[in-house]
């Protein structure tokens, strides 16, 4: 089992910024993969970020490039998802997800999610 706890979430003006954390606890997390997933009132759960906690490898997705990005640190358990240059289309409940074997962009792979945080960004 693994528990994921997010924070971070708040509201900024459009171009601000927020660092989301996850913090995860329950088991050995080397073998695990991490992402950052949202959801939009209306939509389903999209990939944003996502990263191998052995080796830090990281994927992005292309809405989100050079805008965000993901990072891990071991010695705290703890994977990030820095939010810069933030767009009122980013507004959504921002999630963390685990999962064993390497991370996915797909969000029905991940058997293990965060409560989730929101984040609005006002224009």
């Amino acid at each position: 089992q693994v528990q994921l706890v997010e924070s971070g979430g708040g509201l900024v003006q459009a171009g601000g910024s927020l660092r989301l954390s996850c913090v995860a606890s329950g088991r050995t997390f080397s073998g695990l993969g991490m992402g950052w997933f949202r959801q939009a009132p209306g939509k389903e759960r999209e990939f944003v970020a996502i990263i191998n906690w052995v080796d830090g490898a990281a994927h992005h997705a292309d809405s989100v490039k050079g805008r965000f990005t993901i990072s891990r640190d071991n010695a705290k358990n703890t994977v990030y998802l820095e939010m810069n240059s933030l767009k009122p289309e980013d507004t959504a409940v921002y999630y963390c997800g685990a999962r064993s074997g390497g991370a996915s962009t797909a969000a029905s792979l991940y058997p293990y999610w965060g409560q989730g945080t929101q984040v609005t960004v006002s224009s």
